[in-house]
């Protein structure tokens, strides 16, 4: 069950956002096979790759499933919104000395959710890599630190105040699935 939060900005977590089989199968693959790309950004530095249905390894299929998306929408996505469609499934992988700095995903007409699940089996707070929270995009302004544990899942309303970062990898790799989604208008 997934616990939400409105400050500094709608949001929920949970301990297991996904099956911990599936999730060990997809850190396997990301770890050992997956076709990660270079990104390089104004205010991030990381390893990305898209996902989709027609090319996800056999084994991993649930990770594009319809289901899947629903049920994440379900529960880690914030109260008070109408239905929403999936627009992509991508991933992250972060390595020694990259950060992504203050921003808030924000774009008129772009996604309106976002669902990380984190894929980092025996993190320590030491290796770098936490979410953090912030109340402006002021990086003083730290309101809650989110740990990348492994299995977890944290979801979250877009919007102009949805500010977070992502701390300095100091070691070690952190991978991350996310899941993005618009809010549909109209019936």
């Amino acid at each position: 069950m997934a616990a939400t939060r409105t400050d500094p900005f709608p949001h929920a977590t949970a301990a297991e956002a996904l099956p911990p089989e599936l999730v060990a199968r997809t850190l396997r693959w990301m770890e050992e096979e997956a076709p990660w790309r270079l990104r390089v950004a104004d205010f991030y530095e990381q390893w990305e790759m898209h996902l989709e249905a027609e090319t996800i390894p056999v084994g991993l299929e649930d990770l594009m499933a319809p289901a899947t998306a629903s049920h994440l929408a379900d529960e880690l996505l914030p109260t008070g919104r109408g239905r929403v469609r999936l627009v992509e499934v991508t991933a992250h992988r972060m390595t020694a000395g990259q950060t992504i700095r203050v921003h808030n995903d924000f774009r008129p007409g772009g996604e309106t959710h976002r669902i990380l699940i984190q894929l980092n089996r025996g993190w320590r707070d030491e290796q770098g890599g936490l979410l953090m929270l912030f109340g402006s995009g002021d990086a003083g302004d730290i309101r809650r630190v989110i740990r990348p544990v492994h299995g977890s899942g944290f979801g979250f309303a877009i919007s102009g105040r949805s500010f977070h970062a992502v701390s300095t990898i100091r070691e070690g790799e952190r991978f991350t699935l996310v899941y993005s989604f618009r809010e549909e208008v109209g019936d």
